[in-house]
């Protein structure tokens, strides 16, 4: 399991970094699953939206950070997609909604994405 923070992974070397950051997004696609299968009250679930919820918070932090050399409009569509991942697993925490679905397709879709950029 990774249990690092996100800021720790940035390096020199952005390959490595990548294969960071692709590794962090396969654990929370990976706990998702988990979840899913699980169900929204199982232990699986309540691990895999605290892994997602501090993940993705220091993932906007980052993005935030005016050393961030991200082009704009690519960090603020990444900004907008984390605000909608913690709402959407505040919902999920709270009964509001159910299926991890929608996280487990975003997640696959910006690790992939890494895949590409590498």
């Amino acid at each position: 399991m990774y249990q690092f923070p996100y800021a720790d992974i940035l390096s020199d070397d952005m390959s490595e970094a990548r294969r960071n950051e692709r590794a962090a997004f396969d654990e929370a696609v990976h706990r998702l699953q988990a979840a899913r299968m699980r169900g929204p009250e199982s232990r699986e679930a309540i691990e895999a939206l605290y892994y997602l919820d501090r993940f993705w918070k220091v993932l906007l932090e980052d993005l935030a950070h005016p050393s961030n050399g991200l082009p704009d409009e690519l960090k603020a569509s990444l900004i907008s997609i984390g605000i909608w991942v913690l709402k959407e697993t505040e919902a999920l925490r709270n009964g509001r909604a159910h299926s991890f679905d929608g996280l487990i397709e975003i997640n696959e879709i910006i690790r992939d994405g890494l895949r590409t950029a590498a």
